[in-house]
């Protein structure tokens, strides 16, 4: 059977950073709103079943309620936590159950922790959290007919693979697996401890290494954007030292909070290019605007750019080879 994976994010968009910034609020119902949408684009270009993750507000449960659809839908059977590593364990039973796409309804954190588990499954990444660099802003329906079309086999030309930094804590052997990935920004972060996980303070910043830099971005990734205006080789990275001395650069580290960031160097990130993290005082690292990780007083980590990150969805792209090539005047099945 064609199937198609969804993965609502009920935590996403509800962060400390409504308090220190001016973020949107994806309230569930909204989200209820947005499967309903994607499971109605879904059975309109001929996928057979949806799986959805199950949580703890019941968005899957609420999306299919009173939803009159002629296409297998329901919950998928995992066990769950309710926390975040939720999605990346429902990616990973999703991918060996053969779905052939995934919608995800998060911002960076939500689909990286997706991105972990899902292999070579395309993601169709909808926006509904903070710093949305790697979500789109793009109405449901849309979302739910692009990747069904993938799904089916009609617009494979739309599926392209998005970058990742690898982390391997303490430098990385030949062939291992990365300890972690990041997909927009890995950063340097001057505290001891994780705590409340998000970004918000740019004057603790000491280093970061960007997958993209595109103008109009909001988050870390914005600081590389405002420093270049996007003049980086393309397909490259961009890294970032930050110290007092350095130039100060305006740039909106979340949503409403513009703070300015002292650039002392820059240089562009080739794909397979790393760089060792190694610092005197103890520090965080933060991946995709989320502190993660605890280093040690000299303790190190080894980031590299890996251009074979997960495979995402083009949902206009994937709409015009379905489109050209006739597909919307056919019968779906």
């Amino acid at each position: 059977m064609i199937t198609v994976g969804i993965i609502a994010n009920p935590a996403s968009g509800k962060d400390i950073r409504r308090l220190v910034a001016h973020g949107s609020v994806f309230d569930n119902d909204e989200k209820v709103s947005i499967v309903r949408r994607v499971l109605l684009g879904l059975e309109a270009v001929g996928v057979q079943r949806v799986l959805i993750m199950p949580d703890r507000y019941g968005i899957g449960l609420k999306a299919l309620d009173t939803l009159k659809l002629s296409i297998e839908a329901g919950l998928m059977a995992m066990p769950t936590t309710f926390m975040p590593a939720d999605s990346q364990r429902a990616a990973g039973l999703m991918a060996e159950q053969g779905v052939r796409a995934i919608v995800t309804l998060g911002g960076d954190g939500t689909n990286r922790l997706v991105a972990k588990s899902c292999g070579d499954v395309p993601l169709m990444p909808i926006s509904t959290g903070t710093n949305n660099v790697f979500p789109l802003m793009i109405e449901a329906t849309t979302a739910g007919l692009a990747a069904g079309l993938v799904a089916c086999g009609k617009a494979g030309p739309a599926v392209a693979h998005a970058p990742r930094i690898d982390v391997f804590r303490g430098g990385a052997s030949p062939g291992a697996p990365p300890d972690d990935i990041a997909l927009i920004d890995a950063v340097v972060y001057d505290e001891r401890f994780v705590a409340s996980r998000a970004i918000w303070d740019a004057s603790k910043l000491c280093e970061v290494l960007l997958t993209r830099a595109e103008p109009g971005n909001i988050g870390l990734s914005s600081i590389g954007a405002h420093l270049l205006g996007g003049d980086y080789p393309p397909g490259h990275g961009l890294f970032l030292r930050v110290a007092p001395e350095g130039r100060p650069v305006r740039a909106p580290i979340a949503p409403g909070l513009i703070q300015t960031v002292h650039v002392a160097e820059y240089r562009a990130i080739a794909p397979g290019d790393e760089l060792l993290v190694r610092h005197e005082r103890p520090c965080v690292l933060a991946f995709d605007g989320e502190r993660e990780l605890e280093l040690r007083a000299n303790a190190s980590a080894l980031l590299r750019l890996n251009p074979l990150g997960p495979r995402v969805i083009d949902p206009r792209r994937a709409v015009e080879v379905a489109a050209r090539a006739g597909a919307f005047y056919t019968n779906f099945g």
